[in-house]
């Protein structure tokens, strides 16, 4: 089944074209992009497309590759030891399926999510090469071998906080997802808010955009942002003339908790509204 995107994600066509080249070739694919630009949604939307089930490991700073394995639980069989309990003599009571675990054994194939694998130890990638290449591992405890039955498509994300090995990256296919432009844009809000007046959406955008151009902003306004900040604005029925202008004291936009995230940025804009005041005296 071909990936076309689905009628609450706006897929562009190299995106499509990622994940089909992804799923022909059954390679893992790699997408990165800023934050908030729709790459752990992505995961949701290719398995509600392809009716494929979803199975989400999400990686902290302290995640080791091997619990996407499995992980053996010798504490508490050392305390059931104690405590007499006849499940101690079959070691696979103490053994904890991972993520990959569970896609490889799942009945029909699934799709396996690996998100944010920037955040793990810079070996995290490494130690998931042969697992991810050959579609198996061994369970030393046991002495079985997991092999996929059907074979997963995995999908993994990254917000390039860190570089990922070349060797992991050769087994990949890789996309990355720019930031939409403004028609790209309009076909996203259309599908979250398709009661929306076309000219708040102009006027929005245009603000939106103006806001991601200023030079020096540690974080740009993302989609999802924008997504959030234009809920509050039909909530707030802000009025179209506050949006259409370009006042110098009203440099930073109204409701503007919704798009920047950081006091630096909001006192850059600050900054900026009070020169552009002195400015215009």
């Amino acid at each position: 089944m071909k990936f076309t995107g689905t009628d609450t994600y706006v897929a562009t066509p190299d995106l499509m074209v990622a994940v089909n080249a992804a799923i022909a070739l059954e390679r893992p694919l790699l997408i990165k992009g800023e934050p908030g630009t729709g790459k752990t949604v992505l995961a949701h939307e290719v398995a509600k497309a392809t009716g494929k089930d979803l199975l989400e490991w999400h990686i902290k700073s302290t995640t080791k590759a091997q619990q996407g394995l499995y992980e053996y639980d010798a504490v508490s069989r050392l305390r059931d030891s104690q405590l007499g309990d006849e499940k101690v003599h079959d070691i696979r009571n103490y053994i904890n399926k991972g993520k990959l675990w569970e896609a490889f054994t799942a009945d029909v194939s699934p799709i396996l999510l690996i998100d944010e694998i920037d955040k793990a130890d810079i070996e995290f990638p490494n130690d998931l090469l042969q697992e991810l290449d050959r579609m198996e591992f061994n369970v030393y405890e046991t002495g079985e071998t997991i092999r996929a039955v059907n074979r997963p498509l995995v999908i993994i994300t990254s917000n390039n906080e860190k570089d990922l090995p070349d060797a992991f990256l050769r087994r990949c296919f890789f996309h990355y997802i720019k930031f939409p432009d403004k028609d790209t844009m309009s076909d996203i809000i259309d599908v979250h808010f398709p009661d929306i007046q076309n000219i708040l959406v102009r006027e929005a955008l245009n603000l939106f955009y103006d806001v991601r151009d200023v030079p020096g902003l540690k974080k740009k306004p993302s989609t999802s942002e924008l997504l959030d900040w234009l809920k509050l604005l039909m909530i707030e029925d802000m009025p179209i003339e506050v949006l259409k202008s370009r006042d110098p004291k009203k440099l930073i936009p109204p409701l503007h908790g919704a798009l920047l995230k950081n006091e630096q940025d909001v006192h850059m804009l600050e900054r900026l509204a009070f020169m552009n005041r002195r400015e215009n005296r």
